[in-house]
């Protein structure tokens, strides 16, 4: 476009599209003497006027006038413009430089990218929200829209709109309710507020940060932590920026500045003399103060009201708006402020709140990870929320611990979904895992319990009736006996394990496929329990599905790449090491999909100088076979005096009570390990043996009291073929 054309755009024709009808009066927005912002302003200043488009009227001093217009040829070069309204101002304007010297220069690739395609594609790019640099490196949001010049013109224009305090002000509190995490809530206020000034901070007290419960509290005992700071530019050194905890005398002086008469509001300190009187040390002003020019600041107190039968309001933090002393701070816009403000409270709170309860739940979770494993076994974990700014609390759980007759459960699921629901789902079924495990069941068998529990789950009381539904959770058990080397495993709907051996092959391990937990209404099949050998050096890696799917590629693939990445772990690995380079090196960086939890378990086993079985027939003999096998060994063992002795009438007994009571074959199992020696009786019964209250003169049933005296701790495990009751001593 002409910047000085002799005669007005001629009108478009009745074919002429919307956007060229919009580009030609804008294009008369503009002055027609001087195009660049300072003509403007000058010929302001000497009493003419910038043209209007027609039929506009003439504005009063109360209106502001917040529409700018830029003409730019086809090489992004600005040819024309009219930006001489208050709003725009600090925004310089030079004919013939580049469009973009206008714009943040994290915003350059994206807006030139706008900029050429409606060069390209005559399709406008209609109202999107931009920031314009200042020449002091505040900035200036706008509503800016790209549309083609008006034919015969070429080039771009380029419409600005100043951001309407109101509508500003509604979008605001709009969007900083979208996040429950405190620093995105705290970082939206700082960024809305910057309509306002040039400089915006968020300071909130710490037990926000800590999600505390927050109580009505004097200004005295306010601390606060700066939680946001807007623009993201770089500051002077010794400036408060966020993370940074304001010192005690700033606090306290913020605080009682907007609780004065114990009632919150809204001050403002109108120079830089008022604010360096006010904070009355250098070093306070230089932590708060952004830079050394003229400025004024409003203080805004974040409130909320106190607890239920609390009366009184509770201040959360402080937010500052700067800004230069020559833009006074107005009645409307302290309104507008407070308003904003007011509203974002609530958020702050909520997220609080959030925090409080994600700590408690990522407690509970960090909880049930495996702790470190025994002499036949290492275990490594590692767990990766969605989102790591505490947003992201999940179902994803694993777990390993001890089980009776020196085995091991190692045990991951997934319940459906993420929030306090699924954690607490996946708490309970957890727990419960666990318990039936120590309780002597089997795998297959627990996973029927867990079945039955998720169903219960999601009954109207106590699902549905919460929002929030466990169906289709998954789990899978594995035990290891480090005594056989063998591993038995069962799975409800989960991803199968993957097994390395000592030579370095791996294998997934598929067991029968089975529905997820919940499914029993639907299918009432029995829960398949395969057992296969880990020689000592294997490694089992258990894990939940976020650390394999991709959208973009098959579940086979995503298995090939775990099963190639654990393949390097080497047996003299540290194991913690191993397991997050395996979750590096199969996640994306940045924000996760799912959920990801890995569990890799080196099975090392137990020496066989360190164990002895026998198989016995179920005769009246047994019992002294029994004890005439075990004495020599436990003298081996270096057991001697009352500790063999007792020993040996335990096993006595319960060979006794095999051999009475259940069904032959009898297997005897010692296992030495440390200090504890663990004996286990199986047989093929199914009878469940009882410790009973028995009379002074009864001559039988004394046996499982002997063992119950002279043991540490002894029960019952369920086996395929029968029983086996085990027992533990201290030697």
């Amino acid at each position: 476009m002409d910047p000085t054309p002799s005669s007005p755009s001629p009108p478009p024709s009745s074919s002429a599209s919307p956007y060229d009808m919009v580009s030609g009066a804008l294009a008369d927005y503009i002055p027609r003497a001087g195009t660049t912002a300072a003509a403007g302003r000058a010929a302001a200043s000497g009493g003419g006027h910038a043209r209007r488009p027609p039929g506009a009227g003439e504005e009063s001093e109360d209106e502001e006038q917040i529409l700018g217009v830029v003409n730019l040829d086809r090489e992004l070069r600005i040819i024309g413009c009219n930006l001489d309204a208050a709003p725009f101002a600090g925004v310089s304007v030079a004919p013939g430089s580049a469009f973009v010297d206008l714009l943040p220069p994290g915003d350059v690739p994206t807006v030139t990218q706008r900029l050429r395609r409606v060069l390209d594609t005559k399709e406008a790019h209609v109202a999107r929200v931009q920031s314009l640099r200042r020449d002091d490196g505040t900035e200036l949001l706008v509503s800016l829209s790209i549309l083609p010049a008006a034919p015969p013109q070429q080039g771009l224009t380029v419409s600005l709109i100043a951001m309407a305090k109101r509508l500003h002000l509604y979008a605001s509190a709009t969007a900083i309710g979208m996040s429950l995490d405190i620093g995105e809530t705290a970082q939206s206020l700082a960024q809305s507020l910057l309509a306002w000034g040039d400089v915006a901070a968020v300071d909130l007290d710490y037990a926000v940060w800590t999600g505390e419960a927050v109580t009505e509290q004097t200004h005295e005992r306010i601390r606060l932590r700066r939680a946001a700071l807007a623009p993201d530019r770089a500051w002077p050194e010794g400036y408060l920026t966020p993370g940074d905890n304001l010192p005690r005398e700033a606090s306290r002086l913020l605080a009682g500045a907007v609780m004065r008469d114990d009632v919150p509001r809204a001050i403002v300190m109108s120079d830089r003399e008022a604010i360096e009187q006010t904070l009355a040390d250098p070093h306070l002003v230089r932590a708060m103060v952004p830079g050394d020019r003229p400025v004024s600041v409003a203080c805004i107190p974040l409130v909320v009201e106190g607890p239920e039968g609390a009366p009184g309001a509770v201040v959360l933090g402080v937010t500052e708006v700067w800004r230069r002393p020559d833009r006074l701070f107005s009645e409307g816009e302290l309104l507008d402020l407070q308003e904003l403000v007011a509203k974002t409270a609530r958020h702050v709170d909520l997220a609080r709140q959030h925090q409080r309860e994600h700590a408690q739940v990522l407690a509970l979770q960090r909880r049930l990870l495996p702790r470190a494993g025994s002499d036949t076994i290492e275990v490594a974990s590692v767990y990766e929320p969605t989102t790591p700014d505490s947003a992201g609390v999940g179902g994803d759980w694993v777990n390993s611990f001890p089980l009776p007759g020196d085995r091991t459960a190692l045990v991951v699921g997934d319940v459906v979904g993420h929030g306090l629901g699924a954690a607490a789902a996946m708490g309970q079924l957890s727990m419960e895992a666990r318990a039936l495990l120590s309780a002597g069941l089997g795998p297959g068998e627990v996973l029927e319990r867990l079945d039955e529990t998720v169903t219960l789950l999601d009954d109207s009381d106590a699902g549905l009736a919460a929002g929030y539904s466990a169906l289709g959770s998954t789990c899978c058990i594995a035990v290891y006996d480090p005594v056989d080397h063998r591993v038995a495993i069962s799975n409800a709907g989960h991803l199968p394990p993957v097994l390395v051996h000592p030579d370095g092959s791996a294998k997934t391990v598929a067991a029968q496929p089975h529905p997820a937990l919940g499914a029993e209404f639907v299918v009432r099949e029995p829960f398949d329990v395969q057992e296969f050998a880990a020689p000592p050096g294997s490694l089992l890696v258990l894990y939940t599905d976020g650390l394999v799917e991709d959208p973009a590629a098959s579940i086979d693939e995503g298995l090939g790449r775990l099963t190639d990445a654990v393949r390097e772990v080497h047996p003299w690995d540290d194991l913690q090491q191993a397991a997050r380079r395996v979750v590096a090196g199969l996640t994306p960086p940045g924000h996760l999909r799912d959920d990801v939890t890995l569990l890799l378990a080196r099975m090392t086993g137990r020496r066989g100088r360190d164990t002895a079985t026998w198989y016995l027939p179920a005769r009246d003999d047994t019992a002294a076979r029994s004890r005439a096998l075990a004495s020599p060994l436990l003298r081996r063992w270096h057991i001697g005096g009352q500790a063999r002795d007792g020993a040996l009438l335990v096993i006595s007994e319960l060979v006794t009570n095999a051999v009475r009571f259940g069904a032959g074959p009898v297997t005897v199992r010692l296992v030495k390990s440390g200090s504890l020696l663990s004996c286990e009786v199986g047989d093929a019964g199914n009878g469940r043996p009882r410790l009973h209250r028995g009379g002074l003169l009864d001559d039988s049933g004394r046996g499982l009291h002997v063992v119950h005296k002279l043991t540490t701790r002894w029960g019952v495990r369920w086996t395929e073929t029968g029983k086996a009751v085990w027992a533990e001593l201290e030697t």
